[in-house]
């Protein structure tokens, strides 16, 4: 059996009396980093085979984890902190457990990415999760976040966190943008505002930790977007095929549908 188990994403008592007995009761945990997770492991005095599971040698370790799950061994898969899978090692392995008819469960708990939703303030009913923000200010998905109705939640890195800030200031001064970091430890922050005064701040606070940060949902006319823009917001955002977005982008541009759909297959 496999367990998914979430871990503290700072504070060590954040941590289930569930996800405490799994961990005692597995023959083997799979970690990213044996080091940080042996902090954990120590605090609750879990003695168990720590087995490196990172991006580098997810494939490679795939099938010794799949031989011993099959000769009915109990292993624990954690991340270096919170949720394992979101944006961590484990969906491949999942996807395989699938495939095998291998059974495994998740072990809830500590999420930075609801974590931080919660700080914000920001809507709670709809929310996306992006993964990283875009590494190019002129990505096109970064203006596409701007058009999602409900609350958009990301990572940051802290050495790019002013020019993200600078970035979507320059596409939408009055949005709301809240920084959550540092979740759950001693200097934990959650500082909101319009993307510019942020960026301000943090220059002259340079940032430390993991950091998560969030745009409040907004609204601006998709007929206002750039063709070749909104065909991807359209796709990318709200789901629909590109023969329907074509549909769509040349009632909203008011436009031939011949015109949009031959520049659709120009890009």
């Amino acid at each position: 059996m496999l367990y998914l188990v979430s871990t503290p994403i700072g504070h060590l008592e954040d941590i289930s009396h569930r996800a405490l007995s799994i961990l005692r009761e597995a023959d083997l945990i799979l970690c990213e980093d044996t080091r940080r997770s042996s902090i954990l492991l120590q605090r609750y005095d879990i003695k168990k085979p720590l087995i490196p599971f990172h991006k580098f040698n997810e494939k490679r370790a795939e099938e010794q984890i799949l031989e011993q799950l099959q000769a009915n061994k109990t292993i624990a898969l954690i991340s270096d902190a919170g949720t394992p899978c979101i944006n961590d090692p484990g969906l491949q392995l999942i996807k395989t457990c699938i495939q095998s008819k291998i059974p495994f469960t998740a072990i809830p708990g500590p999420c930075s990415l609801i974590q931080a939703l919660v700080l914000s303030g920001f809507d709670t009913q709809k929310f996306q999760f992006i993964g990283f923000f875009p590494r190019k200010s002129q990505d096109p998905l970064l203006r596409s976040l701007l058009y999602y109705p409900g609350t958009s939640i990301g990572f940051e890195s802290p050495e790019r966190l002013v020019k993200t800030l600078k970035a979507i200031g320059a596409l939408d001064p009055d949005r709301n943008i809240a920084v959550a970091r540092e979740m759950t430890k001693t200097f934990e922050e959650c500082r909101r505002g319009k993307a510019l005064d942020l960026a301000e701040h943090f220059t002259k606070t340079p940032p430390k930790g993991e950091i998560v940060l969030l745009l409040e949902g907004g609204k601006i006319p998709e007929e206002d977007l750039p063709l070749d823009e909104l065909l991807i917001l359209l796709q990318q955002l709200h789901g629909v095929s590109l023969k329907e977005a074509i549909k769509l982008a040349a009632t909203l541009k008011n436009l031939p549908k011949s015109a949009v759909y031959k520049q659709a297959h120009q890009n």
